[in-house]
């Protein structure tokens, strides 16, 4: 099969997940501890690259289930939106896709894997500092999610 070349750069694709727990009141997100650079050792959300020829949806339950061990029925996972500004990975130029899913009342046991050193849910009244801009991915899903 012959791809098309194109004159135009093209960024990198990545597909990121806010997972939501708790109680109305007490709301929890599920982050990661990045093994790897850049922002090793910072806070972020469950994400990565999307590969070649793979759905996007697919990317982000397949990057979910691989640094946290958490897999969501495919009816609960909801678009939140695309996320491209300029600067916002430092290895150049990418665009995100941005998906969130309510879990419930109840926190899975989740555990760090592949580049994820740690999984841990964190209360959303008092979270890290995030990596990349996943504190505007985090407050773009909880809008979305108070519309579903």
């Amino acid at each position: 099969m012959c791809m098309p070349t194109y004159e135009y750069p093209r960024p990198g694709f990545s597909a990121d997940t806010v997972a939501i727990a708790g109680l109305p009141g007490d709301r929890h997100v599920l982050l990661i501890r990045r093994g790897i650079e850049p922002f090793r050792g910072k806070w972020a959300l469950p994400g990565g690259f999307v590969n070649e020829m793979e759905p996007v949806e697919a990317a982000g339950r397949r990057e979910l289930a691989e640094e946290t061990g958490l897999s969501v029925p495919d009816s609960e996972y909801l678009m939140v939106g695309t996320f491209g500004q300029p600067g916002r990975d430092p290895r150049g130029w990418t665009v995100a896709a941005a998906f969130v899913v309510d879990i419930g009342p109840q926190m899975p046991h989740v555990q760090g894997g592949d580049d994820a050193a740690e999984a841990a849910w964190h209360a959303l009244s008092d979270l890290p500092d995030l990596a990349f801009d996943h504190d505007l991915i985090v407050r773009s899903a909880l809008e979305r999610l108070q519309r579903a």
